[in-house]
């Protein structure tokens, strides 16, 4: 065979496996990507697992699939993994006939969120690189990241014996449900509570004498407002992530407790924008991890101002609660309506949200600084 004979063969060949890869490089191909585990908490570390498989004769001489990743999303080095500006998640594979390949990354999570994967990008090619063929796809994984868990010691409650006194007043609270009779009604008392039969036979205004329950609600009620003239933007992430982080350390410790526990804030959750923040105060795992789901869905976007959070509060007349108030500050305006939220039967306590200079200060400040608020709103 002539030297030109066999250039022309080779040049056929290389042509045809180009055709060959041009039109079934990408068919019979599968990807997966999921993670090992639905969440995790801030700071702790998920496995990311990705699958891919060649269900065709074809074999791939090489493949890449690329995607977008949170930089809060941070991979572990991989021979066989490319990070480019921690932003760009890319894996590289070589597929021979009917043969699957799964690979698992280790990503630390740095921030809590919820974040999504919904699209990656796969190119493939022949050995010889006549083809490239490239095609999107659509891929469903969700991690959540709950916040960051806190030592109670962290949390500047008004007092620190806060949580001890809610276990005390668990025996003390008036149960809605619960009736003992009947009393003389006393200034302050809610119209509904009125006895019209009782009231009628005495000609005296007489009132439902509620029993006591064993079952304190606990109420965490979180505003991401800086100030009362605040636009919708928070300029001061940090502060409200630690509100954050405050809110799931008080849910977790009452629910291992056994007391139910709510949360509420004037923030709003990424598929629910422009709609405040609600959760009855229930007990058990399953209502932890509800809370936890909201508190990392939770945008730093507010939903409506604080002052009518607290408005929609206080026409609910819910069951009375141990009402905890994670704030950065305390208006006026919000004096009187925690001054109103106590005339219902509820205990409100207030947490201070400090900035990053006010951080820096001892705990005795702090303290003087919380009691001193509540001396203003009680």
């Amino acid at each position: 065979m002539s030297l030109s004979w066999f250039l022309f063969l080779i040049a056929a060949i290389i042509l045809l496996q180009g055709w060959i890869y041009k039109h079934w490089g990408l068919t019979g191909l599968t990807y997966t990507r999921s993670f090992s585990t639905p969440a995790v908490f801030e700071g702790e570390e998920a496995e990311m697992v990705e699958r891919i498989q060649n269900k065709k004769l074809l074999p791939i001489p090489w493949l890449r699939v690329e995607s977008k990743m949170n930089p809060n999303l941070k991979f572990h080095r991989q021979s066989d993994l490319a990070i480019k500006y921690e932003e760009f998640h890319k894996s590289v594979f070589s597929l021979m006939p009917y043969t699957a390949i799964t690979r698992h990354h280790r990503i630390l999570c740095k921030k809590r969120g919820c974040y999504r994967l919904s699209s990656a990008a796969m190119t493939c090619g022949d050995a010889f690189g006549v083809q490239e063929l490239y095609r999107d796809f659509q891929v469903d994984a969700q991690l959540l990241v709950y916040p960051r868990l806190l030592p109670l010691s962290e949390i500047p409650f008004p007092s620190h014996s806060w949580m001890g006194e809610v276990a005390v007043r668990r025996w003390i609270l008036e149960d809605p449900f619960l009736v003992s009779g009947v009393r003389d009604y006393q200034y302050g008392d809610p119209l509904n509570r009125i006895n019209w039969k009782a009231s009628a036979r005495t000609e005296t205004f007489k009132v439902y004498n509620r029993d006591h329950t064993a079952d304190p609600h606990i109420m965490v009620l979180l505003n991401i407002d800086l100030s009362e003239d605040m636009w919708d933007a928070v300029t001061d992430p940090d502060r409200m992530e630690r509100g954050i982080s405050y809110s799931a350390t008080i849910a977790e410790d009452a629910i291992e407790n056994g007391i139910p526990v709510g949360f509420g804030s004037n923030a709003c959750e990424m598929d629910e924008r422009k709609q405040p923040i609600r959760i009855g105060p229930q007990p058990g795992r399953e209502q932890l991890n509800h809370i936890l789901e909201v508190l990392a869905k939770l945008i730093l976007v507010r939903s409506c101002t604080f002052y009518t959070f607290l408005e929609e509060e206080l026409d609910r007349e819910s069951i009375p609660a141990d009402i905890l108030l994670i704030t950065p500050f305390v208006s006026k305006r919000m004096e009187n309506q925690i001054a109103r939220l106590r005339d219902q039967g509820n205990s409100v306590d207030l947490i201070f949200l400090e900035g990053a200079a006010e951080a820096d200060r001892t705990g005795e400040s702090q303290e003087g600084l919380s009691m001193k608020a509540k001396g203003n709103v009680g």
